[in-house]
């Protein structure tokens, strides 16, 4: 054992640092500079920038290993600061963008989709280290699936643990957390170094209607009706800005104001659907707010969290 950990981090061994540089390129660009990620075989892919991915694995080294340093080093590069706009012809001559053309764009994991919708509206809980949490969960699924010898039912965290981020949350081998199964994230069964990219119906059923989607919304809605001035144009520019870090265009603006003044209404003609959506979750709601305005800008908070530029990076 001795001898393996030497052989991996000695200096003349540059295969532990490539793989590490090579999977942090994957999580900021989709691919890899080595497109196998599990195996730098002869088997493997050739690296598409050997002269980079050999200086970055070099640089890490020197760096004494330091991951903040070199996730600083790719996020501040102009390549990964490049607009991810596509043309015709960038993409006529790099449909992949092997030869980094553009900036990335691509779809964010189940725990950072998560993680994206609690930071956006407060309730991320940043503590650092300490027990597995267990956040929302449709009820009945361990009773169905567990071992019935020992715990065999969902107990829910409560008050700040439901809010932890998403690698602290407890896992079960056998009964993955269904939310983040749909987001493509791996049952653990095998070790998976890069996980495949879907896109279905379902994930859109679970950024509509989970628990936790649905309570985030609600919060970064009420944050805005309690401290911005009483204007649902002001409200949804400030929801768009701040999930998709743009402003909305006239067409988007009018067509999310439409589906405001629609919710509304429907919400003053029936309150009990309002106070009925607003209550999910367990953080609390405010008592000094219109419960109508509030289930309404959740629901257009709720559908632009739903976009597609919102789930990609």
């Amino acid at each position: 054992r001795l001898g393996l950990a030497k052989w991996l981090f000695d200096e003349k061994n540059p295969l532990t640092s490539r793989v590490i540089v090579n999977r942090f390129w994957q999580i900021f660009f989709g691919n890899g500079l080595v497109s196998t990620p599990e195996d730098f075989g002869n088997q493997g892919a050739l690296p598409t920038h050997p002269e980079l991915l050999d200086w970055m694995a070099t640089d890490f080294i020197d760096n004494g290993w330091d991951m903040k340093k070199l996730a600083k080093l790719i996020v501040m590069s102009s390549t990964y600061r490049q607009s991810s706009t596509i043309n015709e012809k960038k993409y006529r001559h790099d449909p992949e963008n092997i030869y980094l053309s553009r900036g990335p764009y691509k779809k964010l994991t189940a725990e950072m989709m998560r993680d994206q919708a609690l930071a956006i509206s407060g309730l991320l809980n940043r503590k650092i280290g300490g027990k597995w949490v267990k956040p929302y969960q449709p009820p009945g699924i361990w009773e169905e699936l567990a071992n019935q010898i020992g715990e065999n039912k969902y107990r829910p965290g409560k008050g700040a643990d439901l809010y932890r981020r998403s690698i602290y949350t407890y896992w079960k081998r056998t009964i993955p957390v269904p939310s983040m199964l749909t987001f493509d994230a791996s049952d653990r069964a095998i070790c998976t170094v890069k996980r495949q990219t879907t896109s279905t119906p379902l994930q859109s059923l679970v950024l509509l209607n989970d628990t936790q989607y649905i309570e985030a919304s609600r919060i970064l809605a009420e944050n805005l009706i309690r401290t911005t001035e009483d204007d649902p144009s002001i409200w949804i520019d400030n929801i768009f800005k701040q999930l998709i870090t743009r402003s909305p265009s006239v067409i988007e603006s009018d067509l999310l104001m439409e589906i405001y003044q629609s919710e509304l209404q429907r919400f003053k003609e029936d309150e009990n659907s309002a106070l009925e959506l607003i209550q999910i979750g367990d953080s609390p709601t405010s008592q000094n707010i219109d419960k109508s305005k509030l289930a309404a800008l959740t629901i257009v908070a709720s559908a632009i969290l739903n976009l597609d530029e919102t789930k990609h990076s």
